[in-house]
């Protein structure tokens, strides 16, 4: 399947490039799940289906995250990812379970366009340079679960449930240092509540960045996404059970966007 990503149309705000809008996809055992601050797991539906509504709707692109991923049932998401690809024409990533560039490999093969790693990365910083060199640094997503704790940032592994000691801040810069194409920040202390995206940590960690960031965690209506753009300027903004349970439809979102000035693709 020929990269829908480098298909995407882009507008232009100024200099900027159009915000996307990216549903979210947590997958277990085959069945997409939501639930809050990490835990208390629901089903939320057909991941395929969800994922030909949303390139329906006019999603930008969507990220697939199989939450319990292991060697195992790789089979598993590789039919998912043929699947999806075989249904959507919009860029979608994947992640999960990726530890050696031959999970990468086969997941791009079978009609990814990018591939989301975390807690590999983190045990071992070197895997990111060696995506970025077999594969390009846009196909590259580095996708950081961060928890507030003491008045600091902390990186979290395996969905969330392992703390380290490594800042926030520090870690996203080694991660662009070493190749990252694009940030995936999704604030712990915020997923699920739907509260409103940690628009201050975004703003903080956008202002250093010059690979693009996407927003997650806390999206409860139109208006959240409206406030992390406009105070944020994230490039993207991500959420999962605002859209997968109809409460906010992508297209009322991108009117409500254009109304507020912020570039969107139609």
């Amino acid at each position: 399947m020929e990269s829908s990503s480098l298909q995407t149309e882009v507008i232009k705000a100024g200099n900027d490039l159009a915000k996307r809008i990216i549903p979210c996809l947590d997958v277990k055992d085959g069945r997409t799940v939501k639930g809050v601050n990490f835990v208390a797991l629901r089903d939320a539906g057909d991941p395929v289906e969800l994922a030909y509504q949303y390139s329906r709707q006019g999603a930008d692109e969507l990220v697939f995250l199989d939450i319990t991923a292991t060697h195992e049932r790789r089979k598993t998401i590789v039919e998912l990812v043929k699947a999806v690809a075989r249904q959507v024409n919009i860029p979608f990533t994947i992640g999960g379970g990726i530890n050696e560039i031959s999970d990468a490999d086969i997941l791009l093969n079978s009609g990814a366009d990018k591939i989301s790693v975390n807690s590999a990365v983190v045990r071992n910083p070197a895997f990111i340079d060696e995506l970025a060199l077999a594969f390009g640094k846009q196909f590259v997503v580095v996708a950081i679960d961060t928890k507030h704790i003491n008045g600091k940032n902390y990186v979290h592994l395996n969905g969330g449930r392992i703390a380290t000691e490594i800042e926030t801040e520090d870690w996203i810069r080694e991660a662009e240092s070493r190749g990252a194409g694009e940030i995936l920040l999704t604030s712990m202390d915020h997923d699920g509540t739907k509260a409103g995206f940690d628009n201050g940590l975004l703003k903080k960690i956008n202002d250093t960045l010059s690979i693009p960031l996407i927003a997650s965690g806390g999206a409860g209506n139109i208006q959240d996404f409206v406030d992390v753009f406009k105070i944020s300027n994230a490039d993207a903004a991500l959420a999962a059970s605002v859209f997968h349970y109809g409460e906010i439809l992508i297209p009322d979102l991108k009117k409500v966007l254009q109304q507020n000035n912020i570039e969107v693709r139609i």
